[in-house]
């Protein structure tokens, strides 16, 4: 009996304390990759991580001539913001190219925001791309195509998530659908205990 009170008292000491999220995504918290990146919005403006401290920053590669990853990925999170509802004000959806000879500014401007007036395309030269992508443990490389001249890049279709303190906490595979980022990223916006 004396055992049993001891248990049962370890284990209500052990749920006052601080909640650790339960994302459905991988958790990286504490990853020695992924800390920054210095890129172009569409809009013209540089940016960096640092710029959405504050907000819970989703973070995809990919290309805008992609066949299905790329819409696929950004069709889900547009669904995501839209379960979240207000908190999706919270949220910054970032797509940075792969492929910054054909993704100008102009054409990441026209292809990003029609999946979410608030999502941003990210570029850079060929010297950032492989920087950021070398950062991020991105890889990617062109196929040519049947066309000359013509190319496609296979590419990681991962996403990663951070916290509104700007700290890498989750890696989601391909495909995980709207309901699995709506959750991981109301986790990363809960307020830290």
């Amino acid at each position: 009996m004396r055992l049993l009170a001891i248990l049962a008292l370890a284990l209500t000491v052990a749920a006052c304390g601080p909640a650790t999220p339960k994302f459905q995504g991988s958790d990286v918290t504490g990853a020695a990759f992924g800390r920054d990146f210095h890129l172009v919005d569409h809009n013209g403006k540089p940016r960096t991580l640092a710029d959405f401290r504050g907000k819970a920053v989703v973070i995809f590669f990919g290309y805008t001539q992609c066949p299905d990853f790329c819409p696929t990925t950004l069709a889900e999170l547009a669904a995501a913001m839209q379960k979240l509802g207000p908190d999706a004000s919270r949220v910054q959806v970032l797509f940075v190219t792969v492929d910054p000879g054909r993704d100008t500014p102009d054409v990441l401007a026209h292809y990003v925001p029609a999946f979410d007036p608030s999502f941003l395309g990210l570029y850079g030269d060929d010297k950032a791309t492989s920087e950021v992508a070398k950062e991020f443990k991105i890889i990617y490389q062109k196929q040519p195509g049947k066309a000359p001249g013509s190319y496609t890049l296979d590419h990681s279709a991962g996403t990663y998530i951070f916290d509104p303190q700007g700290r890498l906490r989750v890696y989601e595979n391909y495909g995980p659908g709207p309901e699995v980022y709506a959750h991981d990223l109301r986790e990363v916006l809960k307020p830290a205990a």
